[in-house]
């Protein structure tokens, strides 16, 4: 059995590490704010170590110093005194520790042993999983995952820091190119939305809303193919499409062949060779696709996560967020589906930031903006629960007249301004982190592609 060559071995540890942060702390109480950020109590290997370290935290909490007396009274309180070896063992700890300058490098130690630990307990638990009866591999896989994701390094806690290192950012170059995160945010490639937004920024969920067939679809993956083409590593989770339609859009956009020819393969010599050299140019493109149906959002997460590990991830596309099943679903509590998307908006908004990505996703709208008047969609519209506005950073809709009014209805409407076939009004309805506002694309249907209108319209002058 593979487990069983690390079983007669010692498990890592440094209980002189683990005494001189005792130590420490009974000679400078106050040196506990300096190593709770570092450290827990179950970092401790030695249980005697554990049960003064928690000690220690209560007598704090209590507004006591902490010293020999204070600690061996709370040990007492808590019957644990004489399993520690009573008195005399904390006073040795203090013997041993001629000083606590040293005790968050100590502390750093015993974090590092114990991450160790975890590394070996969550390889223990895999290798179960790889040993279980169980005739499903995927599900096993996905356990794997979230076993090696369950284990936090050490120092997760990111604790205050003072506004002026976070703002020294500013200090190091031009002031204009600064950015208060450490990797700058992606461009979409769309340069009036790119202004408006300051770009997509890491650890935010992008929502896109509009009704059945007006391209946000289509918008998800062309930001994705334009963020792709500037070296970003880029996941599409396709709940509704499988993965060769969705490779047939984006190849379509690409070749700006029609897309009705190229399905039917009535295509020229000439089309053929501009699609062999668009399927070239895409083929390099660090662009994955999961069109798995019926995932949740922990699956999502699992797979990002492993997707992340091995090839990288910098941006990720939801397709669409309806789509994505709750865990009450999936276990048939019937949860109702408020309560479900709710769920999900969270857990979506969770991975942006655990991943660290901007993750688009598409959404669908409830049938009341077809009931109002001009059919112009807004924030309450975002169908089954207000929790996706809520958690989003960004909400847009794709917003069309020409779907609305015929040109004759146009005429009556708009006396005067030209009928907007295939304009799209992309609103940006809410900006956690600025200005909201709308701007125009020119919705190419048959290519599925959004392009720019200035760039549209000199590119038919």
């Amino acid at each position: 059995m593979v487990v069983a060559q690390y079983t007669e071995r010692q498990p890592p540890h440094d209980l002189d590490a683990e005494a001189a942060v005792l130590g420490g702390l009974l000679i400078d109480g106050d040196a506990l704010h300096r190593v709770l950020p570092l450290i827990k109590a179950e970092d401790f290997h030695r249980a005697r170590n554990r049960f003064c370290f928690e000690a220690c935290v209560s007598v704090s909490q209590r507004g006591e110093a902490i010293d020999q007396i204070t600690v061996a009274r709370e040990l007492q309180r808590r019957d644990r005194l004489e399993e520690v070896g009573g008195l005399p063992y904390l006073g040795q700890l203090i013997a041993d520790t001629p000083t606590s300058v040293n005790v968050e490098y100590y502390a750093g130690i015993v974090a590092d042993t114990a991450a160790k630990r975890r590394i070996i307990a969550a390889g223990n638990r895999i290798a179960e999983i790889g040993f279980e009866d169980s005739d499903d591999a995927e599900d096993a896989m996905r356990q794997a995952v979230d076993v090696l994701f369950s284990v936090q390094p050490a120092n997760t806690e990111r604790g205050f820091i003072p506004l002026g290192s976070v703002l020294n950012v500013y200090l190091q170059g031009d002031i204009g190119d600064a950015t208060l995160t450490d990797a700058p945010p992606l461009q979409s490639g769309y340069s009036d939305l790119d202004s408006l937004l300051g770009g997509m920024q890491r650890s935010d969920m992008l929502i896109v809303g509009a009704r059945p067939g007006l391209g946000k679809s289509s918008l998800a993956l062309n930001i994705c193919v334009n963020a792709a083409k500037s070296g970003q590593v880029c996941g599409i989770f396709s709940l509704e499409m499988s993965r060769e339609q969705v490779a047939m859009r984006i190849l379509v956009a690409e070749s700006g062949v029609d897309s009705h020819r190229l399905r039917l393969g009535l295509l020229s010599e000439q089309e053929e060779d501009i699609i062999i050299n668009a399927v070239g140019v895409l083929s390099d493109l660090p662009i994955y696709i999961d069109d798995t149906p019926f995932q949740t959002a922990m699956e999502m997460r699992s797979k990002a996560q492993r997707l992340k590990l091995e090839r990288g991830l910098d941006f990720l596309v939801v397709d669409y967020l309806q789509l994505v099943q709750g865990q009450g679903s999936r276990r048939g509590y019937g949860e109702n589906r408020v309560q479900e998307i709710s769920e999900i908006s969270r857990s979506l908004k969770a991975m942006a930031r655990d991943l660290e990505v901007p993750v688009f996703t598409c959404s669908q709208l409830s049938r009341v903006v077809e009931n109002r008047p001009g059919h112009r969609p807004q924030l309450s519209d975002l169908r089954d629960s207000g929790s996706i506005e809520q958690d989003a950073d960004v909400v847009m809709f794709i917003y069309r007249e020409d779907r609305n009014f015929t040109e004759e209805e146009w005429e009556q409407h708009a006396p005067g301004r030209p009928y907007p076939r295939n304009i799209a009004e992309l609103i940006v309805a809410k900006h956690r982190h600025g200005p909201t506002g709308s701007l125009h694309l020119y919705f190419r249907d048959t290519l599925m592609r959004f392009d720019e209108l200035m760039r549209y319209e000199e590119s038919v002058a």
